[in-house]
């Protein structure tokens, strides 16, 4: 079974950044769809930003002008670069491929177990 591996969390202070990186933990044929969600304590998760496989990108309006996703085909990596952050920014954070773990499969979704987000002085 294919595991997604975070990396990148911890504690900043506000105005800080941080960089999230995300990997598969085996060979995967192809990713569509990348994306980046956060869950807060006792909120629900929510979709931070995404990117297609066109490089086509979205984001939440709270992170709008702050965070960056971007993708590696090559590596099948999708990170998100993460300035000016925010006390409100603090969650955990999910990354999420649509892949196809081999040709003849189907896309299907996969997740990662999360990284820490704290910002706080």
């Amino acid at each position: 079974q294919v595991q997604l591996v975070e990396s990148g969390g911890g504690l900043v202070q506000p105005g800080g950044s941080l960089r999230l990186s995300c990997a598969a933990s085996e060979f995967i044929f192809s990713v569509n769809n990348m994306g980046w969600y956060r869950q807060a304590p006792g909120k629900e998760r929510e979709l931070v930003a995404g990117i297609t496989s066109g490089g086509s990108t979205n984001y939440a309006d709270s992170v709008k002008g702050r965070f960056t996703i971007s993708r590696d085909n090559g590596k099948k990596m999708v990170y998100l670069q993460m300035n000016s952050l925010k006390p409100e920014d603090t969650a955990i954070y999910y990354c999420y491929y649509n892949a196809r773990y081999r040709l003849y499969t189907t896309p299907k979704d996969y997740w990662g177990q999360g990284t820490q987000v704290t910002v706080s002085s």
